[in-house]
């Protein structure tokens, strides 16, 4: 899967992906339906076991960051432990861990839906609506991103993530001979990111970055137009519209300006619920007999759990690959925890 690179915004790239899985699905009794796209590649929902009964779901995504083209300079590999390449650990390595546990299993008494979405590292825009359709027919759901940290801890909690641009217009002028008459929406942005700082709360982990700044053409020009772009994380789903009404309630200082707030929360947070935290702790009470302790962590990084844990369905995350990297050039995953952990898979499968 690695070798077949699959960035988020080729179709053909990711499609190519999809097929693969699909081909070795069906070799283990994967019945697939593709949910085509046009934008973005297909997702790909693969069924296992009986076709009666509430079934499990297993959720991950076949797309990654990287471009076509980057095996060039991050050949997938092992060495020194690992395992090497492109989207290995973000998040190849859950989805072979995946069709691998249910491969083992053989016979399976629960039905299991394996769905593969096409384009989670760019929003999930297009699989949102399918991931959260087949999730309110699930008992629970598996969420195959990485675990967390070297040590590998199950995910029991995912801050929400959110996107607001805030664009400002003003008046251009010469800098020099009609500065007055200027209206610098620069400046104005200035003023309003100072605002926005003061946005983050963190005793109630809420935050707030502008990320990235545009403005103006020239040093001597007023200048006429000016945007930020600005990330929010939220742990609690209650400071969505706590936070909305911040970012609408903004208004201009320099009234010869306009400003213009768009975006919202893109994925609500994955909050520890009771039933997320009874499947942890059976998959800890698995990890002891097997010899190995499973900690439990939360993180600021959203997945396509947050989506099926806001629906109320028992979610567990970060049940994929152990390693480091994701995104980064030192991308690997630790052979070592490969085999145990996807015993561990198995086993949570099985039970459920």
């Amino acid at each position: 899967m690695v070798e077949i690179e699959s960035p988020s915004d080729d179709k053909a790239a990711v499609d190519r992906c999809v097929d693969a899985v699909e081909k070795t699905a069906a070799g283990i009794g994967g019945r697939a339906k593709r949910h085509r796209q046009r934008e973005f590649g297909d997702v790909l929902e693969l069924r296992f076991g009986p076709k009666r009964g509430t079934p499990l779901m297993l959720l991950g995504h076949l797309d990654t960051v990287w471009p076509m083209g980057t095996l060039k300079t991050m050949p997938f590999r092992t060495a020194e432990g690992r395992a090497w390449g492109p989207g290995v650990l973000d998040m190849k390595a859950g989805v072979a861990m995946a069709l691998t546990a249910i491969e083992a299993l053989g016979a399976l008494r629960r039905s299991v839906i394996l769905l593969l979405v096409s384009d989670e590292e760019v929003g999930s825009t297009v699989s949102r609506p399918i991931t959260e359709k087949l999730a309110r027919e699930c008992a629970a759901v598996f969420v195959l991103e990485p675990a967390q940290g070297l040590k590998g801890a199950y995910k029991t909690a995912r801050k929400g993530v959110g996107n607001y641009t805030v664009r400002v217009t003003g008046v251009a002028s010469h800098a020099g001979v009609d500065f007055e008459r200027g209206h610098s929406a620069i400046h104005e942005l200035a003023w309003q990111l100072e605002k926005v700082r003061g946005f983050t709360e963190l005793e109630r982990g809420l935050t707030v970055n502008a990320g990235v700044i545009r403005g103006g053409t020239r040093t001597n020009v007023v200048a006429a137009e000016a945007e930020a772009e600005i990330d929010v994380r939220i742990a609690r789903m209650k400071d969505a519209a706590r936070i909305e009404r911040k970012f609408r309630g903004m208004r201009v200082r320099d009234r010869g300006c306009r400003l213009q707030v768009e975006g919202g929360m893109n994925r609500p947070p994955m909050e520890r619920s009771q039933g997320t935290v009874a499947l942890y702790r059976r998959a800890a009470t698995l990890a002891g007999q097997m010899g190995f302790a499973l900690a439990e962590a939360a993180t600021g990084g959203g997945s396509d759990g947050n989506f099926t844990a806001a629906l109320g369905v028992p979610t567990l995350d970060g049940m994929g690959g152990v390693g480091e990297g994701a995104h980064a050039s030192n991308e690997s995953v630790l052979l070592k925890d490969l085999m145990p952990r996807t015993a561990l898979l198995a086993e949570m499968i099985r039970r459920i």
